[in-house]
């Protein structure tokens, strides 16, 4: 393996682990508890939640480089694959609250594991479905 590709794979894997980072931030902006407070204090909910999250994001960025030919193309698909994600997930925790009277946030917050694992696959399953188009 040539020192050319060593550094590639460092320079994707290091700008992705870093958007990576940057998107679980801009994510937790959007939550309205601290996600990782509440995992100190062992809200499993919370955990299950954010763990599945990362999965997705991590998932996305992992297509989108897989895909992409050049590292900024990978980037900036991961990034609006996220904001689409975020819009998606947003749709949905709000028909689940209108329509089945599911707060998926508050029952998270609360540690209610079934309500975390619910939100968690609210990001999984967009993630399926957005890189299904990439």
């Amino acid at each position: 393996m040539s020192m050319d590709i060593i550094w590639a794979i460092l320079l994707w894997t290091g700008s992705g682990a870093l958007l990576l980072f940057i998107l679980m931030y801009v994510d937790s902006l959007f939550t309205k508890y601290k996600d990782f407070m509440e995992v100190k204090q062992g809200n499993i909910a919370v955990t299950i939640r954010l763990v599945m999250k990362l999965l997705a994001q991590g998932y996305i960025l992992s297509v989108s480089i897989s895909t992409s030919s050049h590292l900024g193309e990978a980037l900036i698909v991961s990034a609006v694959s996220f904001v689409i994600l975020l819009i998606l997930e947003s749709i949905v925790r709000l028909l689940m609250n209108s329509l089945a009277g599911l707060n998926l946030d508050e029952g998270t917050q609360k540690g209610i594991a079934a309500y975390g694992l619910f939100a968690g696959s609210l990001h999984i399953v967009g993630a399926l479905i957005i890189t299904a188009c990439l």
